[in-house]
């Protein structure tokens, strides 16, 4: 698991943290490798749903875990050995049993958006591994975050 510099937000809606690229995360082409983007974007939602009070150990009590279902990414400029970027994500909507979750990555010596990707997850019941409706104790822990205003002040707050 990465490890992120957390920037201080208690219940952050939209979690923002700082990841600095090392030379482990890149390919042969001189830039990060594709598959660093969807680890780091399993580490930061875990990472914000930790933040909103549902850890691991959280989920093994109530015998609920969440799986993913698909991710989409969208390259849109490269990363390389020594960029600090601003990993953000937060939640984009939430229907019965699933959750859009939505991630941008913020190159800090430009303001860059170098990827942008979404995730959906489905809430399951760990035992049975099959999928469940979302409770309202976590619906109530993972506030919708649609304004991009929104999303571009919590980016800025952390540059």
């Amino acid at each position: 698991m990465v490890r992120f510099d957390p920037l201080p937000s208690p219940m952050p809606r939209v979690l923002v943290e700082r990841l600095p690229i090392t030379a482990e995360s890149i390919d042969l082409n001189g830039h990060v490798n594709n598959q660093e983007y969807v680890r780091w974007m399993q580490d930061i939602a875990t990472a914000h749903s930790h933040a909103q009070g549902w850890t691991v150990a959280r989920y093994f009590a109530t015998k609920t875990t969440w799986v993913i279902r698909s991710h989409y990414i969208e390259y849109l400029r490269p990363a390389f050995v020594g960029d600090e970027l601003l990993v953000a994500t937060w939640v984009a909507g939430m229907a019965a049993q699933t959750s859009p979750r939505k991630y941008r990555f913020v190159r800090t010596r430009d303001g860059k958006t170098v990827a942008e990707a979404e995730t959906l997850w489905v809430y399951c019941d760990a035992t049975s591994g099959r999928p469940q409706d979302i409770t309202a104790e976590v619906r109530a822990a993972f506030p919708i975050v649609t304004d991009e205003a929104e999303i571009r002040a919590a980016i800025d707050a952390a540059t």
